[in-house]
Parts: structure tokens; sequence; C-alpha cells
């Protein structure tokens, strides 16, 4: 689901093991630390964190023209953090779809992700990516350059 506010009424409301969130727990999107990551952390309920690309703009080294976030054309300020995104990932040998991938997993409520592929080449490009190192650095980087939210857990191993 998109919407961290009803799932987080499904967490309270029910008996829930797992939920899946789409989008809203991603480098560029950290709503879900308002409510529902606490509250799935609380309850012992996992989440599977969808759209972790937000639409394809986290899904390359930089973002291209015509890039999407949320199904829609990304605005010149969400370019501009993504650059800024990418080149503190840059400075660590990473790419951006690397610190996309491994941003909600550091979280203790998200037990995994989930990643649509067109073809076999994206399915090969992320499975590389995701299996790639990322220096804990890079998270307290991306904090004190503002980029990160100062709720999300940076110094936790995946």
């Amino acid at each position: 689901m998109y919407h961290p506010g009803k799932l987080t009424r499904l967490v309270r409301e029910t008996d829930a093991d797992v939920v899946m969130l789409s989008g809203r727990y991603t480098l560029l999107d950290h709503t879900a630390l308002d409510e529902l990551l606490p509250v799935c952390a609380e309850r012992g309920v996992s989440v599977l964190a969808a759209s972790v690309f937000n639409s394809g703009l986290l899904a390359t080294d930089r973002p291209t023209e015509g890039a999407r976030f949320d199904y829609a054309p990304a605005d010149p300020q969400l370019l501009e953090r993504v650059n800024r995104i990418a080149d503190v990932c840059e400075a660590h040998g990473v790419t951006v779809p690397q610190a996309a991938m491994a941003f909600p997993l550091r979280h203790p409520a998200v037990a995994g992700i989930v990643v649509g592929m067109r073809s076999a080449q994206e399915v090969r490009l992320n499975t590389a990516a995701f299996s790639a190192g990322v220096p804990a650095r890079l998270w307290s980087d991306l904090r004190d350059e503002g980029l990160l939210d100062e709720r999300a857990p940076v110094d936790v191993l995946p």
C-alpha cells in the first residue's frame, strides 16, 4: 500500500505479521518514520519496502531527462536532491541504486525490499547492486548533508 497512515491503522487494529509499503521509506521519502515504522517495530510487524527507486528516479547513478518520481515527471528540486545524494554516494564509491536498495533495510522493522524489473539486464544490474557493500559512513554523511531524516537509523547494521 502507498499510504502509511492506512497501513498504520491496519497494524494497530489487526494481528498482521507483515505489510508492504510502496515508496514511503526510500532515500527520498521518509514519511513512514512518522508513525508506521515505529508502530511496526513496537508490535513486531515486518515491513516489505517496495518501490525503493520511487518510480525510477533512484534507479540510475544520476537522474536522466524525463526522470519520474511517483509516476510523474520529477520536479527540479527533487532532481537537485538526487544529484546531491549521488555526489555523496560517489564519494564513497557507491551508486544511487545501491544506496536506494540498502537504505530501507537499515530500519529494524524492514525485513526486505521489493524491486520491480522489466528485463533480464535489469535483474542482473539490480542483483549486482543489491550485493554490493555500502560503507556505513555513507549514511551519516547523507544525514550530515541534510539528505536523510534525523530519525532514520544510520548506526545499525542491516
